[in-house]
């Protein structure tokens, strides 16, 4: 059953979660225009070509479906290639307004109701050697090869932690790449702890063989308990150092030294909160990974009224969790925009909540196997660089930590100016806030380097101008 209202709906970001929200709501009646900086709509996990001559990546049939659905629907339209870089409550009424930089320049796009799904980025640990050319993040690798068919090098080795090692292993394998191993930093008996939440998620272990199987098929050596602690160049390519780690990672001995052209390391992902923290949404530390998220009810509805929250950035879950949280958020958009009562609602969400959950117990089980303990701490010079944008090194973080008696994020990106630079601390946060935490002795929130009013590097331009409002 059917409200009688009408509304428009604003889903910021493209990817699982927010092609799903804008369809679900879009069934419901819903007016959806849906916002994502990609040339095309997909995300990282769907990402398409970009390039003629590019062989669409396969995807499981569910998938592929949503983007087909999502991307024809006649009440979704997709605008790619728009920035939002800003975001303000609307009023009392709820929603938000939204400030872009696209193809057609500054505009602002206004909203009752708004569904934040963008997603995350991944998480890197600082390391000798991570700042050199051709170490780039496992996501990176990805998307070059997914969306423009580059690889890139012609021989790789994939280092950190969790189950998107495997994929990216596999996908470049596949892609012509000679994959000289993956260094997985974790036990992966780790698992046997938890047979609940793997039978409760049966694709995962269906998909997990099959990522294994085509590691075996290319010969690709999969080194269990081991890390990637140092990367040095040598000649035109790099030089890895593993060692072996033990559960809280410290470093033992040196078990290969490993010739590539390329490193691509990821140590999970971190959610991306930074809109939801500028509309004043609540967040909190999720205790699966320690991840800065934004809190929500099952439905994805935050404190803000009119604003949704669904996928990563309310916990990292994986494609399929993220799938369901957009289904809920768009149901509960509609509903708020009076497209559903409360009868509909309830008995859309029951049996996704219910999926749901069993997704969330599987991710649980995940970070606990993968978690990411502080010894790699103990891998780093005082020459490592921690901040790339501002050069900032360990020994300086150190050295400022002890010398003014620095003890909150705030004073150490003043006086150090880490996570002051172009990334704003996307990439360095966590990994400056876990050293401050060690040298202070203190536990430091990362809504420190949440909290910005442009979200995203824009052109002084698109800031002086206000922008026709859509």
């Amino acid at each position: 059953m059917t409200g009688g209202g009408t509304g428009r709906l604003a889903v910021v970001g493209a990817g699982p979660a927010g092609l799903a929200a804008a369809f679900a709501a879009a069934e419901a009646g819903a007016e959806v225009t849906v916002v994502d900086l990609g040339q095309r709509p997909g995300g990282q996990y769907l990402r398409q070509p970009t390039v003629r001559g590019v062989r669409p990546a396969r995807h499981p049939a569910r998938f592929a479906d949503l983007l087909r659905r999502a991307g024809t629907h006649p009440r979704i339209t997709v605008r790619s290639g728009d920035q939002v870089w800003s975001a303000e409550p609307a009023g009392a009424d709820g929603g938000a307004t939204l400030r872009l930089s696209g193809p057609a320049g500054p505009t602002t796009l206004a909203a009752p109701v708004v569904v934040l799904a963008p997603g995350g980025y991944d998480r890197v640990l600082p390391f000798p050697g991570w700042d050199l050319p051709g170490v780039v993040t496992a996501g990176a690798a990805q998307a070059l090869a997914k969306g423009q068919g580059v690889l890139v090098g012609r021989r790789v080795l994939l280092a950190g932690t969790g189950p998107f090692l495997l994929v990216v292993a596999a996908g470049l394998a596949a892609a012509g790449a000679e994959v000289a191993g993956v260094v997985e930093a974790a036990p992966l008996r780790r698992w046997y702890r938890h047979p609940l939440a793997v039978a409760g998620a049966p694709g995962k272990l269906a998909e997990a063989a099959r990522y294994l199987g085509a590691l075996r098929r290319h010969r690709i050596p999969l080194w269990r308990g081991q890390a990637v602690t140092e990367v040095v160049e040598e000649g035109t390519g790099l030089r890895a150092t593993v060692r072996r780690v033990d559960a809280d990672w410290r470093a033992g001995e040196v078990t290969r030294s490993v010739p590539v052209d390329a490193v691509c390391v990821g140590h999970g992902f971190t959610p991306s909160v930074d809109l939801a923290v500028a509309l004043g949404c609540a967040t909190r530390t999720d205790p699966a990974d320690g991840s800065l998220v934004v809190a929500v009810d099952e439905l994805g509805r935050s404190g803000v009224p009119g604003v949704l929250v669904a996928g990563e950035a309310t916990g990292i879950g994986g494609a399929d969790l993220a799938v369901d949280e957009g289904r809920l958020a768009g149901l509960a958009a509609a509903h708020r925009l009076g497209l559903l009562d409360d009868a509909g609602l309830a008995r859309a969400a029951a049996p996704v909540v219910r999926r749901s959950a069993r997704q969330r117990r599987f991710a649980a089980a995940m970070h606990r196997v993968h978690r990411v303990p502080d010894g790699w701490t103990g891998w780093l010079r005082d020459e490592t660089v921690v901040c790339r944008c501002e050069e900032v090194t360990a020994g300086r973080l150190r050295a400022d930590v002890a010398r003014y008696g620095l003890d909150d994020v705030r004073a150490l990106k003043l006086v150090t100016r880490v996570g002051m630079g172009l990334c704003q601390g996307r990439v360095c946060g966590r990994a400056a806030a876990c050293l401050l935490a060690a040298a202070s002795g203190r536990d430091q929130p990362l809504e420190d380097f949440a909290k910005r009013q442009i979200v995203m590097p824009v052109p002084l331009g698109a800031v002086a101008e206000e922008g026709p409002a859509q």
